[in-house]
């Protein structure tokens, strides 16, 4: 099936995760079907990892980064309804606390805020409804919403972009730039004219608690706006400002988040490059206090079956020792470089062996709890469906 015609059973041909825009040239890997009337695909990946965090504060585990996403389209009068379901295993795949990752916090674990690790997903990562209806040629009206969904604030979700489509591990600043991925209860609306959307959401702002098997819903206490340009297939971007109601359950207080980002995408003969840059800022009512971070991620798919990539990133954090009494920021630095090699790839399935290596910088005042040069590695099986592959 060709990228285009992939591209066409979605609301948008720029469509990501929630609304956001993604470049309408990023390769889909995603099985594809129709009956009757409806549209079906199903897409989403198992990562099988041995993560080994360095130092004296790393952690060494085998683990499982999985997700799996099923949507459903049907024509509604001159519109277009779309139904998304996704689900992740990783409370089982990763429990007690989640997936060790050095510097990295936000959400809890018995009680306790999680630090130098990643939490896992939720059971029920989406469950939403998206309608898109065309007014004119040029311009058209979006209703997107459910129970668990994601709000109109952020770039594409860092599981669901090209550029970080072969890293198992989450961004460090994660809980500054996507981490509403996950909402229970939101909803949202806006209108694209030609190159340019304008969204706004209402949302339960809170963060997902310990109860993974669960759907939290609560007030829709949140709100977030975003404007988004997609000039060509190969480029978007996006600017997003919200605020979240105590989206921390053991931190008092509301926060307002910032954030913008670039992606660009360029196919080529057997292969693609991916390349996102995204910056998110936390704002803490509560202090006064500011927290930014970026990140740079890049992937090459070249001769078909191989791939290369890095994230590089600077975060701010003042979160790494929750039970001071003075809770200092530290500009944390994450450089991680990375390959897969495609053992199979098949028309349904592709499955590679990879493996990543990450280097750090940090202010010297952590070398006696962090070490002097702490350096971490995972080494992983990938298996995904391959580029778009029609399911029969």
């Amino acid at each position: 099936m060709s990228m285009d015609k992939a591209k066409a059973f979605l609301p948008s041909p720029h469509s990501g995760s929630g609304t956001g825009w993604e470049p309408a040239s990023a390769p889909a890997h995603e099985w594809m079907t129709s009956r009757g009337k409806w549209d079906f695909m199903a897409h989403g990946v198992l990562f099988l990892t041995y993560n080994q965090q360095g130092g004296p504060r790393g952690a060494g585990k085998a683990e499982s980064v999985n997700w799996l996403m099923i949507m459903e389209q049907h024509r509604l009068g001159s519109g277009t309804l779309l139904f998304r379901q996704m689900f992740s295993a990783e409370s089982l795949t990763s429990p007690h606390p989640g997936f060790p990752e050095l510097f990295q916090t936000g959400e809890t674990y018995h009680g306790s805020p999680l630090v130098d690790h990643q939490h896992p997903h939720n059971v029920f990562a989406e469950l939403s409804m998206y309608y898109s209806r065309p007014i004119t040629d040029k311009v058209s009206w979006l209703f997107y919403g459910g129970p668990a969904a994601e709000p109109a604030l952020g770039p594409v979700a860092y599981i669901h972009r090209a550029p970080a489509a072969e890293l198992p591990a989450a961004p460090l600043g994660h809980h500054l730039q996507d981490s509403t991925h996950t909402s229970f209860g939101v909803v949202t609306t806006g209108i694209v004219i030609d190159h340019f959307k304008l969204e706004g959401s209402a949302f339960n702002g809170r963060e997902p608690n310990e109860q993974r098997w669960s759907i939290q819903l609560a007030a829709l206490d949140s709100w977030s706006a975003r404007l988004s340009l997609a000039p060509s297939p190969n480029w978007t971007a996006q600017y997003s400002y919200g605020r979240l109601e105590h989206p921390e359950a053991l931190e008092p207080g509301s926060e307002r988040r910032q954030t913008a980002s670039i992606e660009y995408n360029r196919p080529f003969n057997q292969g693609n490059w991916a390349t996102s840059l995204v910056w998110g800022r936390k704002h803490k009512d509560i202090d006064g206090t500011n927290q930014n971070s970026y990140v740079l991620e890049s992937t090459a798919n070249f001769s078909r079956r191989n791939y290369a990539y890095t994230r590089l990133e600077l975060v701010d954090k003042d979160e790494l020792f929750p039970s001071a009494l003075l809770r200092p920021s530290f500009r944390i630095g994450a450089y991680t470089f990375g390959g897969v090699r495609d053992l199979i790839q098949s028309h349904s399935w592709q499955l590679g062996l990879g493996g990543d290596v990450t280097f750090y910088s940090k202010p010297v005042a952590l070398d006696p709890i962090y070490g002097n040069n702490p350096v971490s590695f995972r080494v992983f099986l990938r298996l995904r469906p391959a580029l778009n592959t029609v399911a029969h």
